[in-house]
């Protein structure tokens, strides 16, 4: 019989556990500052720090995720106009998309996964900056952002919802790293904070589908995973009250640095 997830962690060192906790409490500061979990920290740190294969790495920081983004969520939901119903259509769409791809990524080449997340967050990090430069220049000429929280075309929510469910199977974070930059320049909200939020709508189904998929499959190291989670979930708030202090454009432009640097790390 294999050993449930709290034998594993009774047979951890006091010190091991004090590391994981304290790396969980870092993590989740950066995943509620950005409202992606912390996840896109802790995966290049548990593949190249603890030396776990990739997908091995993504299941762990799974353990993590789930919990942390719901706290998350919740926390935006109450600084945010996040309307529910927008909420679910992100949510929802991203279930079926979350599992067929996480089942298909749990069998993939280990390095070559590796390389794809690298590059993906070198992308992201571009459509980020273009954005920031478009946003720069409607307000230059007066021009009104697309659309408000509260106009959001649902259809359009749904299809995000979809491609948002494909790179969460596939990288575990990659969910919220594409909701926050489509939601801010294609569909026109006008505050970080309120796409933050609503990107981690789309995730919290997936996080949970995605974590379900990679456990079965043996891609969990629970042992290191559960001190990472309760770290994370001390300290995820004060992430998001951080992330309410600072000025809109500080923000975005933290957030792209942070994706250059775990591709830098990835690579």
């Amino acid at each position: 019989m294999p050993a449930l997830p709290l034998d594993l962690l009774s047979s951890l060192s006091p010190l091991s556990l004090l590391i994981d906790l304290s790396l969980g409490v870092v993590l989740g500061a950066v995943g509620g500052l950005f409202g992606i979990g912390g996840g896109l920290i802790a995966i290049p740190v548990l593949a190249l720090g603890f030396g776990l294969d990739q997908q091995l790495a993504q299941g762990t920081a799974l353990v993590m995720i789930a919990p942390n983004v719901m706290l998350g969520f919740w926390r935006y939901k109450q600084r945010n106009p996040i309307d529910l119903r927008d909420a679910s259509w992100l949510g929802g769409t991203a279930v079926g998309s979350t599992w067929l791809v996480a089942h298909w990524a749990t069998r993939l080449d280990a390095g070559h996964l590796r390389w794809a997340f690298a590059a993906f967050l070198v992308g992201l990090a571009a459509l980020l900056f273009w954005g920031a430069r478009r946003r720069k220049q409607a307000m230059a000429r007066a021009v009104p952002e697309l659309a408000t929280p509260a106009a959001l075309n649902r259809p359009g929510l749904g299809a995000l919802g979809l491609v948002s469910g494909v790179f969460s199977g596939l990288f575990t974070v990659g969910g919220g790293l594409v909701t926050v930059p489509a939601l801010t320049t294609v569909f026109g909200v006008r505050r970080q904070t309120t796409a933050q939020g609503l990107s981690l709508a789309a995730v919290v189904p997936g996080a949970l589908v995605a974590l379900f998929t990679y456990a079965m499959a043996g891609k969990v190291d629970w042992s290191r995973g559960l001190p990472l989670a309760a770290g994370g979930l001390l300290s995820i708030s004060w992430g998001v009250a951080l992330a309410h202090r600072l000025p809109e454009h500080r923000l975005g432009q933290a957030f792209c640095a942070l994706l250059l640097v775990a591709a830098a790390m990835m690579l």
